[in-house]
């Protein structure tokens, strides 16, 4: 492979401007954080309480973790609508392993992340190899994932009552904070290094801003984009393992919707749906606004009904500012 330069920045930003599309997206979205916050505090006394602040920062490393790796994919200009049922088979293998096979944990967590990057891998190569849109390869992923957890498990949860240092990946406290929230931010700090700091990274953006232009620089881009649809596929399946911990069991029905959660939660905090933009500090806020959002309107005790008509709106009006910048941009 020969050595050619890359191009990190999104098309036609100035590469030093503090006000360059994405940094405002950002700003944007942590303005909407502190609004919302303020306001769901204002609105109801148990909102700011401990409890639910704790559980709120719980409902954000599930999220988080399967927004950050959905980020990675976004920006290679894909889309995974998969993640959601791949985090439940995760969950559902990481079940078959310790539970019904009696392996030790450590072999268990690892089957769970093996079998998110292999349903990653596998998307990755209908996409790349294949030549499969990412919309139809991942939609029937999401299918395959979740018969596939609904077979395996018999319809029925595989709880973990009888292992407790399971149950303590998630629901451990450090300093008073669960396990689940640390391994969030460590992903998240991971996950950023990787981004800005190594070659993955910066192929992430080459694809995204011009596959083709990547492909006559030299870049493999097929391996490449199955490598890191594999790496969404394993944040997938490390989110399975914290959402099985911290509910002690694994429900093979569980993860239809979260798809649409991390894929607005990236979008929120200024990852393009075009490609060749986005960062994962934008995801992180993206993460915790989704987390206020329905947190907050569930205190208010607005009907579900209605919580998912806000969120869905909440989604559109992202994609639209997407769309905006994009045009400013240009």
């Amino acid at each position: 492979m020969r050595n050619v330069p890359i191009v990190t920045e999104p098309k036609g930003v100035p590469q030093r401007s503090l006000f360059r599309s994405s940094a405002t997206q950002k700003i944007l979205a942590f303005a909407s954080l502190i609004v919302m916050f303020i306001f769901f505090s204002l609105a109801s006394p148990n909102f700011a309480n401990v409890n639910n602040i704790i559980g709120i920062l719980l409902s954000t490393a599930v999220n988080g973790v399967l927004a950050v790796g959905t980020t990675f994919v976004i920006i290679t200009g894909g889309i995974d609508l998969s993640v959601g049922t791949v985090m439940t088979f995760g969950a559902v293998m990481t079940g078959v392993f310790i539970t019904f096979l009696k392996l030790p944990i450590y072999i268990g967590v690892l089957g769970g992340l093996a079998a998110g990057a292999l349903c990653g891998f596998i998307s990755g190569s209908l996409t790349a190899r294949m030549k499969i849109p990412p919309f139809i390869a991942t939609l029937g992923m999401m299918m395959i994932t979740k018969g596939l957890s609904l077979v395996i498990s018999g319809t029925k949860p595989i709880y973990f009552t009888d292992t407790l240092p399971f149950m303590n990946i998630a629901m451990g406290t450090v300093l008073g904070i669960p396990s689940a929230v640390w391994i969030f931010f460590g992903v998240a700090i991971i996950a950023n290094l990787v981004l800005t700091k190594t070659a993955l990274g910066r192929y992430t953006f080459a694809l995204g801003s011009n596959e083709e232009a990547a492909r006559l620089s030299g870049i493999n881009v097929d391996a490449w984009k199955i490598g890191i649809y594999t790496l969404g596929g394993a944040f997938s399946g490390l989110a399975g393992i914290i959402m099985a911990s911290r509910l002690a069991s694994a429900q093979p029905a569980l993860g239809q919707g979260y798809e649409m959660e991390a894929i607005a939660a990236a979008v929120i905090g200024g990852t393009s749906l075009s490609g060749g933009e986005g960062t994962i500090l934008g995801t992180v806020i993206g993460a915790f606004v989704m987390s206020v959002l329905t947190n907050g309107l569930r205190i208010l005790s607005i009907p579900q009904e209605w919580q998912t008509v806000v969120v869905g709106s909440v989604v559109i009006l992202a994609v639209y500012m997407d769309i905006i910048r994009r045009k400013k941009a240009h």
